[in-house]
């Protein structure tokens, strides 16, 4: 019996680099409904998207998608996702893969790969994560991890980890991808922590899970996703990646 787990899809209208972003255009389709049929794609019994606006509920029930509204003053897409954990009643157990809104490039096996770790590993929270080169880890727009021998995360940063003392020698930069599984139940105990100093700091919000002493699994991503979108040129290069793909 394969694993039984579901993805939630934040979508929250407002952004302040991309206005309106779920409904951008991509060629034929709306931003979401790209997301949304990669999540579909995947082994998950059930795809939820999560938004706070009337316009993307709508636009995502009339392409035959499931989506919930929520509360427009969430801080964060975990916090959206606790809420709609709550409407639908998911037991404590329930295993959620939680993909961004505006991650189009994403391959299904990552979404099924991530579940499969979290249910494996015993651990609170699982993820992935790419090799980057020394010049991506030296970008504070992209976050960095550490892991153990077991892939147990010891820290995520904007900075380059793990430093190299000596120039000459080589590092293996590991780069986070912003995919998360976890289960109803750790969900609701990790929403209800405060923010840590390094969290603040950092601007990174898998920090609190570490410092309040749970565990993150992480694993090589099977399939290295495209970019995501943020801005118009992150719009006009994965509308080119997505035309090659058809």
């Amino acid at each position: 019996m394969s694993l039984r787990f579901k993805i939630v899809i934040p979508a929250r209208y407002a952004s302040t680099r991309l206005p309106g972003k779920p409904l951008v255009q991509i060629i034929d389709k709306p931003m979401i409904e790209w997301v949304y049929r990669a999540a579909a794609r995947s082994e998950a019994e059930e795809v939820m998207v999560a938004t706070d606006d009337e316009q993307v509920l709508q636009t995502v029930k009339a392409f035959g998608g499931e989506a919930c509204m929520t509360r427009s003053d969430h801080q964060t897409g975990t916090d959206r996702i606790v809420e709609v954990a709550d409407q639908m009643e998911w037991p404590d157990d329930t295993l959620i893969v939680n993909l961004q809104g505006d991650e189009p490039l994403m391959p299904a096996q990552n979404l099924t790969q991530v579940a499969q770790n979290l249910h494996a590993s015993g651990c609170d929270m699982s993820t992935l994560h790419k090799q980057i080169n020394a010049q991506h880890a030296r970008d504070p727009n992209v976050v960095k991890l550490v892991a153990d021998h077991l892939g147990r995360a010891l820290y995520f940063s904007r900075s380059p980890i793990p430093f190299a003392r000596d120039p000459v020698t080589a590092v293996d930069y590991c780069g986070h991808i912003g995919l998360y599984a976890y289960r109803v139940g750790f969900l609701k105990s990790f929403a209800a922590l405060p923010m840590c100093s390094m969290e603040k700091s950092e601007k990174l919000e898998q920090l609190r899970a570490l410092y309040h002493g749970f565990s993150i699994h992480t694993e090589l991503a099977r399939q290295t996703p495209g970019i995501g979108v943020d801005t118009e040129q992150d719009l006009h290069i994965v509308t080119a990646q997505l035309q090659q793909s058809l």
